[in-house]
């Protein structure tokens, strides 16, 4: 299920004279290749959940994991709607990039075998997962997996500066 390949719209409200889009598949390079993401969910109040963690882009969406019981499993369990971002805290140099999407609960074990398998790809042994039963497993326990497929995504450049929205399907 790959995603779609998205329109790019430069917003040169914040951006230099002269700068161009940054092309999608170079902010999906930088989303497949972060060892460290943030993921935003929404408490079942309406507040903001952020926590650091390790993502994977499988068939071109971001795909998370948490246990079962973790607030992010319980805030997305009652609103899907997350946020993923990664990049650079420097302000001159890197590039950052959003994505705003609905997470789904990946179950299909075949789903799940290349999701684990991106994650021993990227990570190694200390994120290696055995897809059964509608999950990963590992030595700490079960683990769920949800694919963040782009909504509508960002980025921010920062050498020279610019701002990309990209608008899916």
């Amino acid at each position: 299920m790959a995603t779609p390949t998205p329109t790019a719209e430069l917003d040169a409200r914040y951006g230099e004279p002269g700068v161009s889009p940054v092309a999608w598949e170079d902010a999906e390079r930088l989303l497949a290749a972060a060892e460290l993401s943030w993921c935003t969910t929404v408490r079942p109040g309406g507040g903001p959940h952020t926590t650091p963690l390790v993502s994977v882009v499988v068939d071109g969406a971001v795909h998370i994991t948490t246990g079962p019981d973790e607030q992010k499993a319980r805030n997305l369990r009652a609103d899907p709607r997350c946020t993923i971002l990664t990049g650079s805290n420097a302000l001159h140099a890197g590039t950052d990039v959003v994505v705003e999407g609905d997470a789904v609960r990946v179950t299909d074990d075949g789903e799940l075998r290349a999701v684990a398998d991106a994650f021993l790809a990227k990570y190694g042994d200390e994120w290696r997962f055995r897809a059964t039963d509608g999950a990963l497993h590992h030595d700490g326990g079960e683990a769920w997996a949800f694919r963040i497929a782009p909504a509508v995504a960002y980025a921010f450049a920062k050498s020279p500066y610019s701002h990309t929205r990209y608008r899916f399907g």
